[in-house]
């Protein structure tokens, strides 16, 4: 059979060795169902039920992201090497005229096919690179080697594998075409901190330049160039960009001419396939980099165009949240700042920042706030604004905090409030004023996004609530300023703080539609983040520990959290209104060791009353579960509630095997906990 065909995509065998000689194994054959049997739509979902790295990695749609910003028309004709399961196919074909897919395994080509069956201008080849070559076409206008370069030694072989493969590829390209390749950096700041090498598994392997002799390899940017050049690319033909937080799943693009600022490299916990180490706080490290400008020598990831110039110079994704709000906003070197839709049903939400522009503009008319001007793109199907100077106002509150100025910072953020207050009783709001979206250029202050405007009257302090509370949040170095102190000075008590923590849970359920964000999924696949201070302590504090919180309606998978663990505890914060709490430790038969449950700092007390374990006791505060979903049940009736309350669990928890595990006694409830824990 040298041919098939899946729906409206065409599979081509000719060059099939009969035997897939790269496959996962059966997770594979599990994907491969997931495609035959779901829509793409329905794909988010699925990977927050399988928990699973392999179902992230391969159906994830922020996968696409890698590509989706690259300026291609309905005249493009597309080589995808290494076209695997799929990731980026689906995007290059909505972008693309034609699309001629490479891979070696049988299996993964099929996964492809069935995502995309839908598609009619996809060819898929299924073979070895070599073999399939001589057979394709010479004209290509882009050649994508996503996450496949750095197998060149593997699959190429000979004395110079990497420029013999490029080399190779060129003879494919149209006079004006562009080779694109994205790759990791082996000396990406991550890989310094404490995360394993990607396809060795193993720490500092490309810092090492992986004298273990694996079968792939990947480069720095100076490297990268260096092949570029001895392949005959000039240096005015080679151009570069900085996926962050890498190329795999990607929500900001990068480039010499649009650099990270500082305060926008914070989200580096990301290690989804396996165990890390955190030996140092990556966000400040970043922040180093950027003042001594050395980001491209750090940068996680490469991509690197080699050919014509693409005009977009930044791209940022928000498309971790619901389709009807998934956008992309994009920076061109005609200094022009354009948001666009990302799905046919988010456009209605991008072509509301015009009419958005035009309520916020009333409202603000004469104040001491200016909107930034927005205009709908030719086409119709965008907005578009000009770039404004000036330094982000967070920014300007971080100057403060990290000089100690907490006069300086209370008197930024009360000239913030009397800004946004202007004509308060107007029936509109913008809800996402957030410090991040002002830009001050001296005594001017603008506003740059106001994608979240509604038509309704907001209180000032709720708007400033929401701003101090997700400023704070987002860096413990910001700890040092009292925001209840201020949140009281502009009328904000504990009760209107508590009401106002509801309403903005509300609100990002609003914007994400339920799904869950990649850090949550990250949470759910339960690979460790180690610290050394914790690398002498019991390596069986491990395990997805989840905790199911009552406000009165029950415990429910809704209400649930996955603590995140810090200084060898795990740790979340919660708001007044919680009745009990659940504590399941792991998902598995084990046994735990109870060290401490406090909240607030206090050991908590409970009556006896409702609250037990569905384990054995075996000891002093230990406890053995013959079951799969071991759970402690705690009252938090009489505990002393602030406007934010800490939960700090400290338990050891042992896995057992199926055969211990399986000749424990029945669970049986074990109550009255209280003779445990004591008010310290």
């Amino acid at each position: 059979m040298n041919n098939e065909q899946i729906g409206k995509i065409k599979l081509d065998y000719t060059h099939y060795c009969g035997e897939d000689l790269y496959c996962d194994g059966e997770i594979e054959q599990a994907i491969l169902e997931v495609a035959k049997q779901n829509a793409e739509v329905e794909y988010p979902r699925i990977i927050e039920e399988k928990e699973s790295w392999p179902f992230l990695y391969h159906l994830s749609p922020i996968r696409e992201n890698i590509i989706e910003w690259f300026p291609m028309t309905k005249k493009t004709k597309v080589l995808e090497v290494g076209s695997g399961c799929g990731a980026i196919t689906g995007v290059l074909s909505r972008k693309a005229g034609s699309v001629d897919c490479v891979d070696l395994s049988r299996q993964r080509s099929l996964i492809n096919a069935y995502r995309h069956e839908y598609c009619d201008n996809v060819t898929i080849h299924v073979g070895n690179f070599q073999d399939i070559e001589p057979d394709l076409d010479t004209d290509y206008d882009v050649i994508c080697l996503i996450g496949v370069f750095e197998y060149g030694r593997a699959y190429i072989g000979g004395e110079n594998p990497y420029e013999t493969f490029l080399n190779i590829l060129k003879k494919h390209l149209a006079p004006e075409g562009q080779i694109v390749i994205a790759i990791e950096n082996k000396f990406g700041l991550k890989y310094f901190a404490g995360c394993r090498e990607d396809h060795a598994g193993t720490l500092f392997e490309g810092i090492e330049d992986y004298p273990n002799e694996g079968t792939a390899r990947t480069f720095t940017q100076r490297g990268l160039l260096e092949i570029a050049h001895k392949c005959g690319f000039a240096e005015n033909k080679c151009h570069m960009y900085y996926p962050y937080p890498d190329y795999k799943f990607m929500h900001t693009l990068f480039s010499p001419d649009r650099l990270p600022e500082m305060g926008e490299l914070k989200d580096n916990i990301r290690n989804f396939d396996r165990d890390r180490l955190l030996l140092f706080d990556e966000k400040l490290a970043f922040e180093n980099i950027l003042g001594e400008k050395e980001f491209p020598l750090f940068s996680n990831s490469y991509l690197m165009v080699l050919g014509n110039k693409p005009d977009v110079i930044y791209a940022r994704y928000s498309n971790d949240r619901e389709l009807s709000g998934c956008i992309v906003t994009k920076i061109s070197d005609k200094n022009r700042v354009e948001k666009r839709a990302l799905h046919e049903s988010a456009e209605e939400h991008v072509l509301r920042m015009a009419e958005n522009y035009k309520l916020l503009c009333e409202r603000y008319n004469g104040s001491k706030l200016e909107i930034c001007p927005c205009e709908i793109t030719e086409d119709g199907k965008g907005v578009s604004f000009p770039i404004i100077p000036g330094k982000r106002l967070e920014e300007l509150l971080d100057e403060k905090v990290f000089k100690a100025d907490t006069e300086g910072f209370r008197a930024l953020f009360m000239e913030y409030v009397e800004r946004i207050g202007h004509n308060e009783n107007m029936s509109v709001a913008d809800m996402d004023l957030i410090f991040s979206n002002i830009l001050v250029d001296g005594d001017k202050w603008t506003v740059i996004d106001y994608e979240w405007v509604v038509k309704e009257k907001k209180f000032t302090k709720e708007l400033a609530f929401r701003s101090l509370y997700c400023y704070l949040m987002e860096d413990e170095r910001r700890n040092c300023i009292d925001g209840g102190e201020l949140l009281a000075e502009i009328g904000v008590d504990e009760q209107t703080a508590a009401a106002y923590r509801r309403d903005e849970k509300f609100f990002q359920r609003t914007v994400t539609g339920n799904h869950k964000s990649l850090n949550e999924i990250r949470q759910l696949i339960g690979n460790r983040v180690i610290k050394p201070e914790d690398m002498g302590k019991s390596t069986a504090k491990v395990g997805k520990l989840q905790v199911y919180v009552d406000r009165g309606a029950g415990f429910s998978e809704e209400t649930s959290l996955f603590p995140r663990m810090q200084e060898g505890k795990y740790s979340v914060k919660l708001d007044g209104g919680v009745k009990k709490l659940r504590i399941d430790p792991t998902s598995e038969r084990c046994i735990v060791a109870v060290n401490s449950i406090t909240w607030n700092g206090d050991e908590l007390t409970v009556d006896g009353k409702g609250d037990y374990c569905n384990g054995t006791k075996i000891g002093d505060r230990v406890y053995a579960f013959g079951t799969e979903d071991p759970g402690f049940t705690l009252s938090l009736a009489g505990a002393p509630y602030r406007q934010e309350n800490v939960l700090e669990i400290d338990m050891e928890i042992t896995p057992l095997s199926e055969n211990t595990g399986s000749r424990l006694p029945e669970p049986k409830p074990v109550s009255g906990l209280g003779r445990l824990f004591k008010r310290m």
